[in-house]
């Protein structure tokens, strides 16, 4: 079972790529791990790789769908694998549909994990971190018994640059400009499937494995 999963940052991906890759044994794949992988073992494609990240510049689309060619020719693969974080691009898509062609293989679910603007920033944006031992918290879901102390360990409890609202607005504008050609490109392959991700992380499985059937 081939598997693609979409979703906006912070609609809870990560969590259900575990959830997933545990429950049918397959592979959960990323970019970045892919990325990292081949950087410290500094394989040719790594080498290449290290070099456009040295200098602040996205890896080009070539060497990135080289690199997850790459990766799905693995042993563990084999049953099949999910992907995080790629593709990207409908040029991706592509290409990894030509990779999948000559190997008799295709997409078998594009799953995209629908979640609205506005929850995505309550949630982002109310997260808060222990800067001593990085205990997690949200100011309305999980929030501490004093507010801007650690339960743990006391320590103050921040808000990461990456959860303030300018920079969770402008990582949701880039995702939709990025996403929606792909959301269009496998809604025509009859491959795309939504799931409503403001449920529990418990019903959102649940809607995802009723998609995808029982684990064979």
């Amino acid at each position: 079972m081939n598997i693609i999963l979409l979703g906006p940052p912070g609609a809870g991906k990560g969590t259900q790529a575990k959830l997933i890759s545990e429950k049918y044994s397959i592979p959960h794949i990323s970019t970045g791990d892919i990325f990292r992988k081949n950087i410290s073992e500094k394989t040719p494609l790594g080498v290449k790789a290290k070099e456009y990240m040295d200098k602040g510049q996205l890896v080009p689309d070539e060497l990135t769908i080289d690199l997850v060619k790459d990766r799905l020719q693995s042993d563990d693969c084999k049953k099949g694998f999910l992907l995080d974080g790629f593709p990207r691009t409908v040029k991706q898509a592509e290409a990894l549909d030509e990779f999948l062609k000559s190997n008799n293989s295709q997409i078998d679910f594009a799953l995209l994990i629908e979640v609205p603007n506005e929850f995505i920033l309550d949630r982002m944006t109310g997260r808060r971190v222990c800067q001593s031992c990085g205990g997690s918290y949200h100011i309305k879901f999980n929030p501490p018994k004093e507010e801007s102390k650690c339960d743990i360990c006391g320590g103050i409890l921040i808000q990461r640059k990456d959860d303030k609202e300018e920079t969770v607005k402008e990582r949701l504008n880039v995702y939709e400009k990025q996403t929606q050609p792909l959301v269009d490109y496998y809604n025509e392959k009859n491959a795309l499937c939504k799931v409503n991700g403001t449920e529990t992380i418990d019903n959102v499985f649940k809607d995802i494995c009723n998609i995808l059937g029982s684990d064979k």
